[in-house]
This record gives C-alpha cells, structure tokens and sequence, in this order.
C-alpha cells in the first residue's frame, strides 16, 4: 500500500500560482507515494477556492480572513492524516523525483527532523545562485541535470527555509506547531527549525532535489507590506530567544543558529513546545 504524505498549502488569492504548483505535483506524482492535499485558503476571491475544490484526494479549509503563514499551516498540520507532512509554499514548482528523494533523506536517517529541498529565490545555503533557464520547460532540464549531478548528497543547514519542508507527523507532537504570533509571515520557519534543534534533532538540505520558487507571491499580489512584516517580526524573534539585539539588526546581519541551540538546550515543554488549536 503507497506511503500517505499530505501536502498542506496556504492560498490566498494568486490563482496563477497555485493551479501551476498543484499541477506540477500531479505531474510528477510517484506511484509508491499517495498524496493527500490540505488546502487552507486565508480569504481568496479570484477564483482560487473553486478551483482547489476540484482537485482529488484533498481536503480543503476556507478561512474568512487572512490568518498568516504559521495559523494557516497549523490548522492544515491538524486536518492531515499522512505520516509525513509537507509544507509547501503555493508559489513553487516542483520536479521530477522530488517528494520521493526529500523522503528517503528522513527514512534514512531518523536523527533527521526535517528536510528541504535547494532553490532559486530563498536565502542561506539553500539558495542555487544564477540560475539560467527562462522558462518552465528549460527549468525542468536544469532541475533534472542537477540531481544527476548531486545525486545522494545534501547537507547540515543552520534553519531551513519554510517554502518547502518535509517532516513526519511524530516531530509536531514532540515540537508542537508553528508559532502563530509571527504574523502574517516571516521568521516562524526560523522559530519551528531552532526548536526541533533545540530537541535533539537535526535538519538536512537534499542537494539533489531542485524546487523552483516564485517567492513573494502572496505579498505582492495582496499588496502586503513584505519588509513591515519582516521587521516587526524580526522584532518578536529577537525577543522571544534573547538574543538582545533589535529586529533591524536582526534582519540586516543574522544570528548564529547553532549558538542559539546550544545555550537553549535541553527542550522545555514550558519554552518550546507550540500546542497546535484545531480551530
């Protein structure tokens, strides 16, 4: 019987985006795997909740308003039945062989907590630099060309970047769930990788797994302020960990992620762990 994953998926308007990445997955769909989707849409109105109604093997959770990233995932973790979840930003496309090979990282290694895919339009080491294809057809070629050449490699990351992150469904009732007060978005993947650190656990980058991302989408097409939420949430992170500099400085020159771990080790229920509200 194929493994059930379920793919959790935030909408909010970007029509476009969304029909491309849903296709992409059905298109590269792996018969060993079933997929499930969640869709979790924070108040679209450009078509968006009837054409995720038609797609098969989903559930779909239709909010009034906007709940941000992290509320938004958390209700999609609750209504997933899969034993691997996977968050998966609605602007990205994704490639042959990914969910397959971003699978066998985790069930390799148990020590893994969860695993990321390389990118075009993300920061830190998961980052592809310059990437030459133009188009979708030209994107594929290279995404294919580099998995053959990065086949069976990755690598420790400090965080991973919540645009496309696999898991299995034990790590959210050791964590918890997103932190829901990094509103709309922003630092709450940082917030989600240093806890399951904090845990014991480590996080990993399948360098042979390409996944194209728009980045950005959600903001721009709902005219959101990216770099206000940027900031304000910097802010919150800052102080939630300690770490006893401003939300600006935060975002212009970093923190040391494996410092942080360190001094906040070992996991406290009290400190750490994010309960998740079905709501």
């Amino acid at each position: 019987m194929p493994l059930l994953i379920s793919i959790v998926m935030l909408s909010w308007n970007g029509l476009k985006y969304t029909k491309e990445c849903v296709e992409s997955i059905l298109r590269h769909a792996d018969e060993s795997i079933q997929i499930q989707f969640v869709f979790v849409d924070n108040g679209s109105s450009d078509g968006t909740i009837e054409f995720l109604q038609s797609v098969p093997s989903s559930k779909l959770i239709c909010n009034q308003e906007n709940k941000g990233f992290a509320a938004g995932n958390n209700q999609g973790i609750a209504e997933a039945d899969g034993e691997y979840i996977c968050l998966l930003n609605n602007d990205t496309v994704v490639t042959e062989g990914w969910l397959t090979r971003l699978l066998g990282c985790l069930k390799n290694n148990p020590n893994i907590a969860i695993v990321g895919p390389r990118s075009n339009n993300v920061a830190w080491s998961q980052l592809v630099y310059n990437v030459p294809y133009k188009n979708s057809a030209e994107m594929e070629v290279f995404a294919l060309h580099w998995s053959l050449q990065h086949k069976d490699t990755g690598f420790f990351p400090h965080k991973l970047i919540g645009h496309c992150m696999l898991f299995h469904k034990d790590l959210i009732a050791k964590i918890g769930g997103m932190d829901e007060r990094f509103f709309p978005g922003n630092y709450e993947d940082d917030d989600f990788c240093l806890r399951a650190r904090v845990s014991g656990q480590i996080l990993w980058v399948a360098n042979d797994v390409y996944v194209h991302h728009y980045g950005g989408s959600t903001f721009q097409t709902n005219k959101t302020n990216y770099s206000a939420s940027a900031f304000s949430n910097a802010d919150r992170f800052s102080k939630k960990w300690s770490l006893g500099i401003s939300g600006l400085e935060l975002d212009q020159f970093g923190y040391n992620p494996s410092e942080l771990v360190e001094r906040e080790k070992p996991f406290r229920i009290e400190r750490h762990y994010i309960p998740i509200n079905k709501k």
